[in-house]
């Protein structure tokens, strides 16, 4: 009935909306925009450190 997300597809998710917010921000805040573009940057190597531990 109710399914678990993977470690992988969360992380996939949190990425897609760290990007969203990133390009959101590039519009009015381009220091914020970077910060979120790093935040998801670490995302990205978390997943790809978990798909390589697989």
């Amino acid at each position: 009935m109710f399914w678990k997300k993977s470690p992988e597809k969360k992380l996939q998710k949190k990425y897609e909306t760290l990007m969203k917010e990133a390009f959101d921000l590039s519009k009015i805040d381009r220091k914020k925009s970077d910060e979120k573009q790093m935040e998801a940057d670490q995302v990205m190597k978390e997943l790809e450190e978990l798909k390589k531990s697989v």
